[in-house]
């Protein structure tokens, strides 16, 4: 939860307890801390992905739910967007990676916009999902390792993965890679501050989740049987 872009209160957790139970407790519990009511806020931000299918359309639904009965814009914030907000490199070019489980990696290539203080992001091209091999190898196929930072929560996903290219003599120049925080709410609320101040926002009905990845269901759907 923000005021005027600064955060008063967050909450995470790393349990087993699925998000969908959780999310409205931590929710009722910050409002109480806070002594606040919904009818307090001006604009709700959602990170839409890429990310799990459970989360992002329990979390969605309910951004949905919330900005619908309380007539609430909604700031739609990409999930690697807020990786790669945290960095305090001066890299021209940010390349942020999140886990998508299944030895795959989600990334994206963002851009600096302005000065380096002002923190403007610029996406280029689609965000994609890949193995960390692949990613690499791609990283340096676009010619953006020389001037790039990967950021990330969990670099550890790439390390394997670079030491064997690196091995092969595929990766002569390294790419720099920055940990940051795997706690994205804070900042997806703050980037969602700056979208609603240049006037970036959604409603309950042009909400849209950023899946990247197919679910299980597309992948192995056959379609209709033919005699």
């Amino acid at each position: 939860m923000l005021r005027d872009g600064c955060v008063i209160g967050s909450i995470a957790t790393w349990t087993e307890e699925p998000y969908s139970s959780r999310m409205f407790r931590h929710l009722d519990f910050l409002l109480h801390e806070l002594g606040l009511g919904f009818d307090a806020f001006d604009l709700l931000a959602v990170a839409t992905g890429p990310g799990s299918f459970t989360g992002l359309r329990v979390g969605l639904a309910a951004a949905k739910a919330w900005a619908e009965v309380n007539r609430k814009p909604i700031a739609a914030i990409s999930a690697l967007e807020a990786v790669a907000a945290q960095s305090r490199s001066v890299g021209k070019v940010l390349v942020p990676v999140l886990d998508a489980r299944r030895g795959q990696v989600y990334f994206g290539v963002y851009l600096r916009a302005g000065a380096p203080e002002q923190d403007g992001l610029v996406r280029e091209g689609a965000e994609r999902v890949a193995t960390p091999e692949e990613f690499l190898t791609e990283l340096r196929h676009l010619h953006v390792d020389s001037q790039a930072v990967i950021v990330t929560p969990t670099p550890e996903l790439l390390s394997s993965a670079a030491e064997a290219l690196a091995k092969s003599g595929e990766s002569a120049h390294p790419t720099p890679v920055e940990r940051v925080s795997s706690v994205l709410a804070p900042v997806v609320g703050q980037l969602g501050y700056l979208r609603a101040q240049r006037g970036e926002l959604v409603d309950s009905l042009t909400l849209d989740a950023n899946y990247v990845r197919r679910s299980d269901a597309e992948l192995h759907w056959k379609g209709p049987r033919t005699s």
